[in-house]
């Protein structure tokens, strides 16, 4: 028989214990910060579900019992209900462990961004590009590398029209300090896309005048309900899917505008070295939609949320965590036929640079030659519904190997035949033979200067 003080100090002894575990992992949890919330008991996250209540229930129901039966224990019970708490203690204690590792490598998945986490929780915080706080920003993208601001810019932007929608969600015109902005705002659907993007502008130097300017990245509440923002630069004249269906081109604006894009292509696709470099990036999404017209005629590349980052010092590709692969009728032989090398850097830039085919074959639709021009169309409209399905664009581009269709008249022109071979170069079955972003610029600068050569000679 045990008596009830033998009892009594086993069960003191036994809460001891438990006290020494919650100070060691207390010290444990400190490197986590702000990003749980601890329970007073158990100092099990706030994220995850919490066990504590069993382990005192049990623990309260044996003190119980030991006092109701104070004479009378017999030591086989003590030592099962000892036993039970101890298993319960260890249940408790791997628990711990198991969600502090699983916190842990949460955590890591997104180690790479700048993003501090409170982001998420706060929304007091914001990112916000160097330039714009020294109002020195240029009509270039993204920014030196960015800080939290205690306010947010969210707050201070006057949203004034809804220019655009999507499967992403919306683009607004806002104000912010006298000047239009727009404002993309995601939808809850498309949280990877917007991290991704933000993740992106916030870990590389991406400033350059043919990528989109970048504001800031921000969260904020409106409606009752979480809304999640990208601000950039405004540029009032649109997608080119837009422009193109309203504006004719000559062979100037033609060339202007394949340049522009060529040379944002090129400047993600490049690594850059040094305190002030950015690894390469594969934008993964190109389309005549995701890039925009600005007053002078020039492109700049935007939606960066399926990028692919490249860190060749450490061969480290980033693929983000977004399971979304781009638009179908986009999507080059490889991807479309699943033989794509998901492992090599490589694959995705020339992903791209079919894709940026596809975009030159939309320009030069509206390119007059000899007076005359198309209507604009998508890529593969006369052989695809208007939202053709991944089979439908596998059996034109796979099976059957076709490609956009090319007017006689574009051959009766210099530039435009010109940019007929650059393109079909784009377009080659085999990924590894088609042209980099770097060769196609190159190209289109020398096609550029021998049409001023002309002009001057005429």
């Amino acid at each position: 028989m045990l008596t009830y003080d033998k009892m009594f100090y086993e069960t003191n002894k036994f809460s001891e214990h438990f006290s020494l575990f919650k100070q060691i992992s207390a010290e444990k949890l400190q490197g986590f910060g702000e990003f749980v919330s601890i329970c007073d008991v158990c100092l099990l996250s706030w994220l995850f579900s919490c066990c504590c209540w069993i382990f005192f229930k049990l623990f309260s129901r044996i003190s119980k019992e030991c006092l109701a039966t104070k004479a009378n224990i017999q030591r086989s019970n003590v030592c099962l209900r000892i036993i039970k708490s101890l298993g319960m203690f260890l249940v408790i204690e791997g628990s711990l462990v198991y969600k502090c590792v699983y916190c842990r490598v949460q955590m890591n998945k997104y180690s790479c961004t700048r993003v501090n986490v409170q982001l998420y929780i706060s929304l007091s915080f914001v990112f916000l590009s160097q330039d714009l706080l020294d109002h020195s920003c240029t009509s270039g993208s993204g920014s030196g590398l960015p800080f939290l601001v205690q306010r947010t810019v969210a707050r201070q932007i006057a949203l004034s029209e809804c220019v655009g929608k999507g499967r992403y969600g919306e683009v607004w015109r806002g104000q912010w300090q006298g000047e239009s902005v727009a404002v993309k705002i995601f939808s809850s659907r498309d949280e990877k896309s917007w991290f991704r993007e933000t993740e992106i502008y916030n870990t590389v130097l991406l400033r350059h005048e043919n990528i989109l300017g970048f504001i800031a990245s921000d969260m904020t509440s409106r409606s009752s309900s979480t809304q999640l923002w990208l601000i950039t630069h405004f540029h009032e004249m649109g997608s080119l899917y837009d422009y193109l269906q309203l504006h004719m081109l000559d062979a100037s604006a033609c060339l202007r505008m394949a340049l522009s894009i060529a040379s944002g292509l090129a400047h993600l696709h490049v690594e850059i070295f040094g305190t002030q470099g950015k690894p390469a990036i594969a934008h993964r999404d190109l389309k005549s939609k995701n890039i925009l017209v600005n007053k002078n005629g020039q492109c700049c590349i935007a939606d960066l949320g399926l990028a692919v980052m490249h860190f060749q010092d450490t061969n480290e590709l980033d693929v983000g965590n977004n399971p979304k692969v781009g638009t179908k009728r986009y999507m080059a032989p490889e991807v479309l036929d699943d033989s794509i090398q998901t492992d090599c850097f490589e694959s995705y830039k020339r992903v791209d640079i079919w894709a940026f085919g596809l975009v030159l074959w939309e320009i030069s639709r509206r390119t007059v030659s000899n007076g005359i021009v198309e209507d604009y169309k998508t890529p593969f409209h006369d052989v695809v519904p208007s939202d053709p399905s991944f089979e439908d664009m596998k059996k034109v581009i796979c099976i059957d190997q076709q490609r956009p269709n090319i007017p006689n008249r574009w051959f009766s022109d210099p530039t435009l035949t010109s940019i007929v071979k650059l393109m079909k170069e784009c377009w080659y079955q085999n990924p590894s033979a088609r042209l980099t972003a770097l060769r196609i610029k190159k190209t289109l600068t020398k096609i550029d200067n021998s049409l001023d050569k002309i002009k001057a000679d005429i």
